[in-house]
């Protein structure tokens, strides 16, 4: 039987082979699934990237503007107060920003600015994709925050109008795409030289200065079309990083990074190489120019405007049905102060009080004024606005006074400039309170318009308003005095005896010359001229004291006025205005006049808004005849009188009248000047009464304001477009009150004082001295000679025609 075969060796071997593998399919496989791996990676993130988008676009992380809304952009512009002629005096602002028209910049700013921040500007949409690559990759997935930016011009202007927000590690991809889709609606609602001018009045600035306007303004005291080359490449290359390329605190980096940009000109075209190495190799040169709220021309002006701006901006609405804002929309202020007039006027209080305070502390040596009377501190520490909020706040009076003696960090005034000192609040009083402060103001006498106008030594440390503030007024009132004389019908030839009187109606006082000179006689103009105080009095006493009063308040003194003898010799508190304004109604022959200052509002467009007409009465409260009288009278004030450093000193040839003025214990010191177009005042004095001189040289209104208003006139009097008013003439009186003026201003012994009959006088012979009528006077000129021999003839006749009525057979 034979053996089966195994199943093994029974089955044929199978002939089908394994497949061998192409050489580079393995690489090819892995290569695909790369390429399927990256393809959905992009797949998937462009549409986490488009979902992304979409959030962003549609407003869930934040609203982002329509193009309506973007066609109606409103940067928060500063209300700007102007001048008469157009300057700017100061500004009201949240962001200290103006707005200038394409036309009204520079070329040389557009070029530099395309230059360094958009190259491609007038080639791209609002979007520069190749720039926006860089920023995903590098800043985006690398983190490198030092790859720099890829934003447009465009964009520059979506950040700074719509502030960028938080959101965590996504912050920046969500405010770079919110930016984009703003600026890409931006370039669809504005044309390209809308986009550089929306971006130029929008962009910061160092020192708080928004848009290109302020800041040619203020580092170059220029308007932006006259930016020369560097100027406008300082600029622009400020805007990388404004504090570190500040100009002023830090020139050498602004220099620097200024021919940086002078580069990136010429290497696109917009200057030749040579230009641009000349340019560079200029110097920064800056004028530098600080005008905001609490420094500039007016500040003083500037916050007595403000209230009633304010409450004209609450009582009048927008097209939109919305009040208008002071701070942020723009309004142009129109004043008639003359902008020449006022900085001529702060460099006057500018220069006289830096010296006088120079003399001042070398006259105390250091010592305190008030010496050890604690009440000035405490007076001074409750007017101060730390310790009012303390007061609020409910602290107790211990609490404040540890706050007022713990040292901190504060910023000190000097006339030297500020500093940053470590000192105590109450030390810090001290130091404010050794000031001597000054007010000053001019105005038309013609119409009351204010032409210049300063409150104080600087606004930002002495915030108190001394055009306004009442003081004593010492002399400067005695004008109204005599003129309340002439106008109750004293005539101006009239004498005085210098004789000190005790009054005993009014407590046995009894008024004394600053100089305790006393004897002889003065005319009306005499008495003024000197400053004579018992003869003020005496013609006072002689009018009324009530007609004077009425007549000072007839002028435009609303202050009141008390009805004693000492009221001649100014003991009464009144503002410096209202003393112009009684001066302007003598130099405007008696008709009364209200300081005007406010011209009109317009808007930000310069549609005129409201304007404000110079509604004066002119009423008649004087004579104008007297008024001339009395102009004439304050000009021998001046050409022999205590004002006479006007043409001593300051060599004012032109018409000119005024008064000095000088309170109890060198307090308070006056002067106030009229001339035909303009009258102006200053006042100098401390904050506290304890802050004076100790002596009458140095304390006197003449040696302390009119130095003020003499630098101020004999400025001015050097300007040709002031030649109208420094070559003005006044009125004169009548020919006989001409007559009347014109006489010996001083006389030892009236003529009417004779002490003996000598009838021998009569025919011409000499008698003995003792029966001669005794005339001592002062050294005269020789005119004045001339007219006294006149009247000497005069009385001689009137006692011969005396004589002969004696003999006269009386009639029946």
């Amino acid at each position: 039987m034979a053996k089966k075969q195994s199943a093994s060796t029974s089955k044929p071997k199978s002939s089908v082979k394994k497949p061998v593998p192409r050489k580079g399919s393995s690489k090819k496989s892995l290569g695909y699934r790369m390429f399927l791996f990256f393809l959905k990676a992009f797949v998937a993130g462009a549409l986490l990237f488009f979902l992304f988008f979409l959030v962003v676009y549609l407003g869930f992380t934040g609203p982002v503007p329509s193009k309506d809304e973007l066609m109606n952009i409103r940067n928060p512009v500063a209300s700007e107060v102007l001048s008469a002629d157009g300057k700017l005096l100061g500004r009201y602002y949240i962001e200290n920003r103006s707005n200038v028209r394409f036309e009204e910049i520079s070329p040389n700013v557009i070029n530099a600015l395309i230059a360094t921040e958009d190259s491609r500007f007038y080639q791209h949409r609002g979007i520069d994709e190749i720039a926006l690559m860089r920023v995903f990759f590098k800043s985006i997935l690398l983190q490198d925050r030092s790859a720099g930016g890829g934003s447009t011009l465009s964009q520059q202007i979506a950040k700074n109008l719509f502030h960028r927000k938080y959101f965590g590690p996504f912050t920046m991809p969500v405010n770079k795409i919110r930016e984009a889709i703003i600026a890409y609606r931006l370039e669809r609602v504005y044309t390209k030289e809308e986009i550089l001018t929306l971006y130029l009045n929008t962009v910061p600035f160092a020192e708080n200065t928004f848009g290109i306007e302020v800041a040619s303004e203020r580092f170059f005291s220029k308007k932006p079309i006259d930016l020369t080359v560097p100027e406008a490449a300082t600029l622009v290359g400020m805007l990388k990083a404004s504090n570190s390329y500040n100009p002023r605190k830090n020139p050498e980096r602004s220099l620097e990074r200024r021919n940086t940009v002078i580069d990136q000109m010429a290497k696109y075209k917009y200057l030749e190489e040579t230009e641009a190495e000349h340019y560079k190799s200029m110097p920064l040169m800056l004028s530098y120019q600080l005008i905001n709220y609490s420094q500039g021309p007016a500040p003083y002006l500037m916050e007595r405007l403000r209230p009633q701006l304010l409450e004209w901006c609450s009582s009048h609405t927008k097209a939109d049905g919305t009040p208008y804002n002071l701070y942020t929309d723009g309004l142009k202020i129109y004043t008639t102060i003359n902008y020449d007039m006022q900085v001529t006027a702060e460099k006057a209080i500018e220069e006289q009080m830096a010296k006088l305070q120079d003399v001042f502390d070398e006259h105390w040596g250091g010592k305190d004024p008030w010496g050890n009377d604690k009440s000035v501190l405490d007076r001074a520490m409750k007017r101060s606005d730390r310790y009012r909020k303390l007061k609020e706040q409910g602290a107790t009076d211990a609490r404040i006074r540890e706050v007022f003696n713990t040292e901190t960090q504060i910023t000190a005034f000097g006339w030297k400039g500020t500093s940053e000192v470590s000192m105590t609040p109450m030390d810090s009083l001290k130091h404010y309170l050794k000031f001597l402060n000054a007010g000053f103001l001019a105005m038309d006498p013609r119409n009351g318009e204010l032409k210049a106008y300063i409150g104080g030594i600087d606004f930002r440390f002495f915030k108190y308003d001394h055009v306004l503030s009442a003081r004593q007024i010492g002399s400067t009132f005695k004008p109204i005095v005599y003129l309340a004389a002439l106008e109750g019908g004293m005539s101006p030839d009239k004498y005085f005896p210098n004789e000190q009187k005790v009054y005993e109606e009014y407590d046995n006082w009894s008024p004394k010359n600053s100089h305790d000179n006393y004897g002889g006689y003065y005319s009306m103009e005499g008495a003024l001229s000197q400053s004579i105080n018992t003869i003020a009095v005496d013609v006072l006493m002689q009018s009324g004291i009530e007609n004077v009063v009425g007549l000072a308040h007839r002028m435009g003194i609303t202050a009141d006025l008390p009805e004693y003898p000492s009221l001649a010799l100014g003991v009464a508190s009144i503002s410096l205005q209202e003393m112009l304004c009684a001066y302007s109604c003598m130099a405007n022959g008696g008709k009364k006049v209200d300081p005007y200052f406010l011209v009109g509002i317009k808007d930000a467009n310069g549609n005129e808004l409201e304007m404000f007409p110079n509604n004066q009465s002119y009423d008649q409260v004087a004579d104008a005849e007297n008024c001339r009288i009395m102009t004439r009278m304050l000009e021998s004030v001046i050409n022999n009188g205590t004002g006479h450093a006007i043409r001593d000193t300051w060599g004012i040839t032109g018409e000119f009248a005024g008064k000095t003025g000088t309170t109890q214990n060198q307090v308070d010191g006056w002067f106030i000047g009229m001339t035909p177009q303009l009258v102006f005042g200053s006042w100098v004095g401390g904050e506290d009464q304890t802050v004076r001189f100790r002596t009458i040289n140095y304390g006197q209104g003449a040696y302390m304001a009119l130095p003020i208003v003499g630098r101020f006139y004999s400025s001015i009097c050097q300007m040709s477009k002031f030649r109208d008013i420094t070559n003005s003439y006044f009125d004169l009186p009548s020919e006989d009150n001409l007559v009347k003026l014109d006489i010996p201003p001083y006389r030892e012994i009236l003529e009417v004082e004779h002490r003996g009959f000598s009838i021998g006088s009569i025919f011409g012979h000499k008698d003995d001295k003792k029966d001669q009528p005794e005339v001592r006077e002062q050294k005269q000129p020789e005119s004045e000679q001339v007219q006294d021999q006149e009247n000497k003839e005069d009385d001689k006749k009137k006692l011969w025609k005396s004589i002969k009525n004696i003999f006269r057979k009386k009639d029946k």
